[in-house]
């Protein structure tokens, strides 16, 4: 079975590694590192992959978290971060240093993030004068932990 979606991808660095899934059932293209990189403890670095894409009309790119970094305190602050059919810059990778680590070092070629590709739906807002019209619902207007623990 061939791909279901085809992305252009530049290397804007002749060094820069292409994303790559770990398994074949990964849900994550990995993507690494350009150079390394020193964290301070508490501070956010923008990490250059190296990379530059072309995602079709009706899809985007989420940066998510390595489960494996993330355990150790390195997140992606905004994460996922989104990126957008649109854009064409560097694929740069926000990483927040919440670990005990001081600094967290970052290795060139290191897997710093993955990158989930999803489709977008195209959407209509509907302005209606109260949704209470559509039929109510158990929840309501609860938020904020109003269903409970289980």
């Amino acid at each position: 079975m061939g791909p279901d979606v085809r992305i252009a991808i530049h290397r804007l660095d002749e060094q820069a590694s292409l994303p790559s899934r770990g398994s074949s059932l990964a849900a994550g293209w990995d993507l690494r590192a350009l150079k390394g990189a020193s964290i301070p403890k508490g501070d956010i670095e923008m990490v250059s992959t190296g990379l530059s894409m072309a995602l079709p009309a009706g899809f985007e790119a989420q940066i998510r978290a390595r489960s494996g970094l993330a355990r150790r305190g390195l997140i992606i602050p905004n994460g996922p971060g989104t990126i957008d059919a649109d854009y064409r810059g560097e694929i740069k990778v926000l990483l927040l240093n919440l670990s005990t680590e001081d600094p967290f070092v970052i290795e060139k070629g290191e897997r710093i993030a993955q990158m989930i590709i999803q489709r977008v739906p195209e959407v209509i807002f509907e302005e209606v004068e109260d949704l209470d019209t559509l039929g109510q619902t158990s929840r309501g207007k609860g938020g904020f932990g109003s269903t409970g623990r289980q």
